[in-house]
């Protein structure tokens, strides 16, 4: 054979190869009518239709979707792919789904072991490692002012949403949802909210999870760094740049596991709670979801367009690690990786390495949005009626109470049990929101992850450090 017919026939197959899952995404599509025709017709009773038929029939398109994975290789795509097959083997297999959750448990342990020594790691190099500390100060109190001004923003959305929707006029509580469920609440002073961010023994601080103090640490020991001579300067700058690239290649590693783990968490959720759940509260998450919506098209999509900053290219940079965050319900799962896009969409490490983290505790818009709504939907569904200052304070109360939320398990449902406390109202209409709060989770976390990722390249703009890539 010659070698004009060996390339050529070498072009045939990368040209099959690439028809290939075009091809199946025709199959795909086909098959997917059917299916949703045959269901249709089973649902309204014109024809009757065995469960067998039905169930082999999604089946097979999922195993047609697992097919076009393949081909794609592409890790958003698994994990986009893998919340589907997922739902779908939660909704048929229940008894083996709620068992599965343990899966999901491991990945986000394997996270939690990323982000401490990653944190340390990369804001001690990018504050040490440039020594410019006025920098760091101005970094400061920018990625602050923007955080506030977001999240008030986010918390009169939320606000102004469920007074529209009124979600909580005419909800009954479910008999299923039990209050023994619940987390155990021990409310906290002012005082002991400040106190909190400062830590007081380090690896209390990371066995905690406690994002904001190993920040505060890391900041300070960044610049103790930056103050030293150059002979313990050296050694300690190269270390922490070590430690970073490391911890970045064993974020890779783990990333490959994170498909199981997106499978197995929305197995568990559609299998511990059923496709049905949504029946009684499908109008509040319905006001949650819009509320969000509305957020990301008339808040942060504007600051993008008018900072000129290529929404098209940032989508793209975001997917994965926003993916991630809205199957997990984990801000955790996705830090590592946002941090990566991030520095991959030219924001550089010292100012991903500050604002990021920082954000996961002064910018959880998506947070704080969930929890004014919420809040206000306890008072309607118990039948009281908060005048506009009183709702007022409610909100300015929570702008400071969710600080530092993020990683702490159900941690905005604690502050909501709180806050209901603090100002008499009843904590009985929370444990409706209990048996959805996953659901309601899976937004909140991935508008907590939007936002962020956009700050970095907020911040880097302003510091006039942005790298425009091609």
């Amino acid at each position: 054979m010659s070698t004009t017919d060996t390339k050529a026939e070498t072009s045939s197959s990368q040209e099959k190869a690439r028809k290939a899952p075009q091809t199946l995404i025709y199959t795909l599509f086909g098959s997917l009518f059917v299916v949703a025709l045959l269901t249709i017709i089973s649902a309204y009773h014109w024809w009757d239709i065995p469960e067998k038929v039905l169930l082999t029939g999604r089946w097979i398109v999922i195993a047609q979707i697992i097919l076009y994975a393949i081909f794609k290789r592409s890790l958003t795509t698994w994990i986009l792919i893998s919340m589907i097959v997922g739902a779908e083997f939660g909704h048929d297999l229940p008894e083996i789904a709620v068992g599965m959750n343990l899966v999901s448990k491991i990945f986000l342990r394997l996270i939690k072991t990323i982000i401490a020594p990653l944190l340390f790691a990369t804001i001690v190099c990018g504050i040490a490692g440039h020594s410019n500390l006025k920098q760091v100060g101005r970094m400061s109190w920018k990625s602050l002012v923007y955080f506030e001004v977001v999240t008030i923003i986010a918390l009169f959305i939320g606000l102004i949403a469920i007074n529209v929707a009124k979600a909580g006029v005419g909800v009954t509580l479910p008999t299923a949802i039990s209050q023994a469920n619940a987390p155990e609440v021990v409310p906290q002073t002012t005082a002991e909210v400040i106190l909190h961010i400062f830590p007081e023994n380090i690896a209390k601080s990371i066995y905690e999870g406690q994002v904001l103090q190993i920040v505060i640490f890391s900041i300070l020991f960044g610049i103790a760094v930056a103050m030293m001579k150059q002979k313990h300067y050296g050694p300690m700058i190269r270390f922490t740049e070590s430690l970073a690239e490391a911890m970045f290649k064993f974020t890779e590693i783990i990333m490959y596991f994170a498909p199981f783990a997106v499978f197995a968490a929305i197995a568990y959720s559609v299998g511990h709670m059923g496709i049905d759940i949504l029946v009684n509260l499908f109008k509040l998450l319905a006001t949650l979801y819009v509320a969000l919506i509305v957020f990301l098209l008339g808040v942060l999509f504007p600051i993008a367009l008018i900072l000129r900053i290529p929404v098209k290219k940032f989508m793209k940079a975001i997917a994965e690690p926003v993916t991630l965050a809205f199957a997990t319900t984990s801000s955790e799962s996705a830090l590592p990786m946002a941090m990566e896009r991030m520095e991959e969409f030219g924001v550089p490490r010292k100012i991903v390495a500050f604002v990021m983290p920082t954000g996961y505790s002064f910018n959880l818009a998506g947070t704080t949005l969930y929890l004014s709504l919420a809040t206000i939907f306890v008072a309607q569904i118990s039948g009281i009626d908060l005048s506009i200052d009183k709702q007022l304070v409610i909100m300015f109360t929570l702008m400071l109470t969710s600080k530092g939320v993020a990683g702490v398990p159900r941690a905005s449902l604690v502050i909501l049990l709180g806050t209901a406390a603090s100002f008499g109202l009843p904590t009985w209409p929370i444990y409706i929101i209990l048996g959805i709060d996953e659901l309601m989770d899976m937004a909140r976390t991935a508008v907590n992850v939007f936002g962020n990722c956009l700050a970095t390249v907020v911040v880097a703009i302003w510091e006039k450090e942005y790298v425009r890539t091609p």
